[in-house]
């Protein structure tokens, strides 16, 4: 048997817009950004991950980096297939011919029967044997302890980078949802045009991430505030690099619009729960998942909108990974939740 299990591969992949983890083994062995930097001329991978996001917005003519995921979806069919062979290479050489590659892969809720194709596609070209896809929200509830398959409503609020999930979930499905495509790549744009417009100055997207982590805020008010961030870009007026200092009060006015959209996502997914689930997310309020979950001062502030208890899950970054990986275990269990190519 530890032969057979030699040539066998399971691995949990939550491909997100921003970050794409795998977990083998119970495990996260990888956690990495969505990027894949590439040589022009010829067409060949120089690298993926942390290495590619270093290079990102800092390359020359002959080497493009590229985030293939926009919005949660493949957009760049070909750089996606690079950079999961890349990231999956990562947790260890495979002989091709003999090992039994088995993952599952979350996406969002509100993906097309043509991104689902995609992703199955994909999949197939890292020699793939067995593929599973699991919807986001369900992956973040299992990954956060929750027992999805009991006839109790909870409502999952995840903010990745390219969508927003919310759904509320019973009995291994879902029963209403919401996806959006504001989240946290919209938060680090409304950065970047905040910079530009109040300050006149050009920042890149790296610097903005920097700003929404050490600074971002949903509140203009917070118990424990963070220190003022200095941030380094392009005077726009003279051409000349610059610093100034920004404060979590002129994030918290920056990202409020986009903020205010999650938040009108949120009602209309309660609007549209029927009414004996309602009665119960009464009672066990929302989770928050995802990087955006991390955003100081959102839980206070949709707490106060919905007039519910807001809870932030316990490593919310890896909260969808984690229930992915927990699907994986146990394939037959959750059949389900799971969707195959059969389905597609």
């Amino acid at each position: 048997m530890k032969l057979f299990s030699l040539f066998n591969q399971d691995l949990a992949i939550d491909l997100g817009t921003a970050n794409t983890l795998i977990i083998q083994d119970g495990e996260v062995v990888v956690d990495e950004p969505s990027i894949v930097a590439v040589n022009r001329r010829t067409n060949e991978v120089i690298a993926v991950g942390h290495k590619a996001m270093q290079m990102h917005e800092k390359t020359h003519e002959d080497i493009k980096t590229i985030r293939p995921l926009k919005d949660g979806v493949i957009a760049d069919f070909q750089a996606a297939e690079k950079m999961i062979e890349g990231l999956i290479n990562m947790v260890g050489q495979r002989k091709k011919f003999f090992s039994h590659l088995k993952m599952v892969i979350c996406i969002p809720s509100g993906i097309t029967e043509v991104e689902k194709r995609a992703v199955f596609d994909s999949a197939d070209h890292v020699d793939s044997k067995e593929t599973y896809l699991i919807y986001e929200p369900m992956a973040a509830a299992l990954g956060i302890g929750l027992a999805v398959e009991d006839p109790i409503g909870n409502m999952i609020i995840d903010i990745g980078g390219g969508t927003t999930e919310i759904a509320v979930i019973a009995l291994s499905g879902i029963v209403a949802d919401q996806s959006i495509r504001t989240a946290g790549d919209e938060f680090t744009t409304d950065i970047v045009n905040y910079m530009r417009r109040q300050h006149n100055m050009l920042i890149g997207e790296r610097t903005a991430e920097q700003i929404k982590i050490h600074v971002g805020s949903a509140l203009p008010e917070l118990e424990n505030p963070p220190e003022n961030f200095p941030v380094n870009g392009r005077d726009l007026m003279t051409g000349i690099p610059k610093q100034i200092i920004i404060t979590y009060q002129e994030i918290a006015h920056a990202l409020d619009k986009s903020i205010a959209k999650v938040e009108e996502a949120i009602l209309k997914a309660l609007e549209t729960t029927p009414p004996e689930l309602a009665s119960d997310i009464y009672k066990t309020g929302l989770y928050l998942t995802g990087g955006g979950a991390l955003l100081r001062g959102l839980d206070k502030r949709i707490a106060a909108k919905t007039k519910l208890p807001v809870q932030v899950a316990d490593d919310p970054l890896r909260a969808v990974v984690r229930g992915t990986g927990i699907a994986l275990s146990d394939v037959d269990r959750y059949k389900p939740i799971l969707i195959d190519r059969r389905s597609v």
